[in-house]
């Protein structure tokens, strides 16, 4: 088979062999880890195929849809305009956005997009998946709908359309879009390659993922009025979108980055050494804290699972995550088991990327060995 490849700082030897274990026994097909450790990359390896055939290798370069690991992405764009003092985060979205003021929700700030916690997870029936890439059709149903909970009680995971949401702030404000904002501030700066919109040149290097098993919880037998019901409905997810070139090349900051392990970990790096990576300075430390205001604890409206959530990332949260230390940790996940992890105590951000999805939402059996390993090589 194609043998894990790169660079592997001796103390995570048991990182990368969990990772070879993983490939070897067909739990991976084909991905990436990566660790970066006191500013300095750790790890950076890359094995297994892109091809459900196995006849293309993946390389170095390889790309693959991280879905909601692309939210990360999303909301470091906010926290750069929030440091630059161009949002305040605490600022209702109305006062950027006129029209989300409509319904009812003049007064949910933009934390609340943030936090999950702006009672707006999805879009109101009727609603394709082509709809949401038209940015004006998309931006324009979500300023229309009224809240599905009432705001800040409690959180519901804004699964597909958060990118929508917080990029159209962005957008109000520069004037460009979210997946532009991210490539010239963030990702450009940062030599992190990540896209939100990919361009049609880079569509060779892409890796199709591997639909996952069914979700954990079964539709039909859920209340058509809870938000469970109209956030996965609105519209249904439905993994071979990925494959593609209008999901690809969309602007969907909830859920189709492409990228890899390495591109994750060097856009991310920034929140666990200080708002700065290899000489670029992106955040404050003021405003790396605000990711650690809690916004909602509990259980999610939408998934149905304990979770903890400051301004734009996850928080530990023992009963979910149990692997993540406590502390000033934040992470999030994509859909078949992505994982990116930011531990200021330790100086660490741990990233796993893959194109074989599992089950769940957050994480997964995968990503819990690699951070496991990871976390004893700090110990």
């Amino acid at each position: 088979m194609s043998a894990v490849e790169g660079y592997c700082d001796a103390r995570f030897q048991k990182m990368r062999d969990a990772f070879a274990s993983s490939l070897e026994s067909g739990e991976d097909l084909g991905g990436s880890v990566a660790v970066i450790a006191d500013g300095a990359m750790a790890v950076d390896l890359w094995g297994g195929w892109a091809d459900t055939e196995r006849t293309a290798p993946w390389t170095e370069h390889t790309l693959t849809n991280v879905w909601s690991t692309t939210k990360t992405m999303t909301s470091l764009s906010a926290l750069v305009l929030a440091d630059r003092g161009d949002l305040d985060l605490d600022a209702p979205v109305a006062s950027y956005w006129p029209e989300f003021a409509a319904n009812g929700k003049g007064d949910i700030p933009v934390k609340a997009l943030l936090s999950h916690t702006s009672g707006v997870s999805g879009w109101a029936q009727p609603v394709e998946v082509e709809d949401i890439y038209d940015w004006g059709k998309s931006t324009a149903m979500l300023a229309a709908q009224a809240p599905w909970w009432e705001p800040r009680t409690a959180s519901g995971y804004h699964a597909l359309n958060q990118g929508h949401l917080v990029g159209e702030v962005i957008r109000r404000i520069t004037g460009r879009q979210l997946g532009q904002y991210f490539a010239e501030e963030i990702a450009g700066p940062l030599q992190a390659d990540f896209h939100i919109g990919l361009a049609p040149a880079d569509e060779p290097r892409v890796s199709n993922v591997v639909p996952p098993p069914p979700l954990p919880f079964d539709l039909n037998t859920l209340d058509p009025d809870s938000p469970c019901y109209k956030t996965f409905t609105g519209p249904a997810p439905d993994a071979s979108t990925a494959w593609t070139s209008a999901w690809r090349g969309a602007d969907i900051g909830a859920a189709n980055g492409q990228g890899n392990a390495r591109a994750v970990a060097r856009a991310q790096a920034v929140i666990a050494n200080g708002g700065e990576f290899e000489g670029v300075r992106l955040l404050s430390p003021a405003t790396i804290e605000r990711i650690f205001e809690e916004q909602a604890n509990g259980i999610d409206l939408v998934l149905g699972i304990p979770l903890r959530f400051g301004i734009g990332y996850g928080l530990s949260e023992p009963t979910t995550m149990p692997y993540l230390p406590d502390g000033r940790v934040c992470f999030w996940g994509g859909w078949g088991g992505s994982i990116i992890v930011n531990d200021l105590d330790h100086r660490l951000t741990i990233a796993y990327m893959m194109n074989r999805m599992g089950e769940g939402i957050i994480g997964g059996p995968r990503a819990e060995a690699l951070v496991r390993a990871a976390y004893a090589a700090v110990a």
